[in-house]
């Protein structure tokens, strides 16, 4: 697999994945709904910071390890597999809520620091980007890329999807406040998430990058 077709493929991962209502989707937009357009855009710099920072993190640790074990590399990349099936699952449980898996509750930061310090700490302490971090995005650098350079360049391209996804929630949101506000469409927005971090999961089972 050339980067050439890994990076469409990767792209349309990363955004599924920041579509996919948890910490991070529920913290933007409990930002946008309580605090404003301003805020929640301080906190979405902090969670692509925090993006970055899983992606070197990766680069560091995945690459003296994966270089050296097929077996650590196929591993890893099933245990990618089980997370996200088991991540679906939660996230169809969560329909038993009300709002599904958006939790909106909680008050917003408006000032810069405490709004981008939200958005890091809401993102570092995210298990779903950890996972996808270690386990996921390893899996699209092609073998005749070096597994370290692969990962940073993924990761710049994770932080871009990501942020132009929240931006533009961010933007819709102040435009449509009474609609994200309904329970009904949140629940709605939980069920397809949960199906396309089920076919995330298909996809990681299928692929051979390396």
């Amino acid at each position: 697999m050339s980067f050439l077709v890994a990076l469409p493929a990767f792209a349309l991962t990363a955004l599924i994945l920041a579509m996919v209502p948890g910490q991070g989707m529920a913290m933007v937009l409990r930002q946008s709904l309580v605090g404003g357009r301003q805020c929640a855009l301080y906190s979405v710099c902090g969670n692509a910071t925090g993006l970055l920072v899983w992606g070197v993190s990766s680069a560091v640790g995945l690459s003296a390890v994966f270089t050296r074990s097929t077996f650590a590399y196929d591993v890893l990349k099933y245990a990618g597999v089980l997370y996200l099936l088991t991540l679906s699952s939660r996230t169809l449980l969560a329909l038993r809520h009300a709002s599904g898996a958006f939790d909106l509750n909680g008050k917003a930061q408006v000032r810069f620091g405490p709004a981008f310090r939200l958005g890091l700490t809401t993102n570092l302490t995210n298990a779903k980007a950890a996972v996808f971090a270690v386990a996921v995005l390893p899996q699209f650098v092609p073998r005749h890329v070096s597994l370290p350079l692969g990962i940073v360049v993924l990761a710049l391209v994770q932080v871009t999807v990501s942020t132009t996804w929240y931006v533009s929630l961010v933007l819709f949101v102040s435009r449509a406040e009474r609609l994200f506000s309904r329970p009904a469409v949140r629940r709605w927005l939980t069920a397809g998430s949960a199906v396309g971090i089920a076919l995330l999961a298909v996809l990681l089972l299928l692929s051979s990058a390396r």
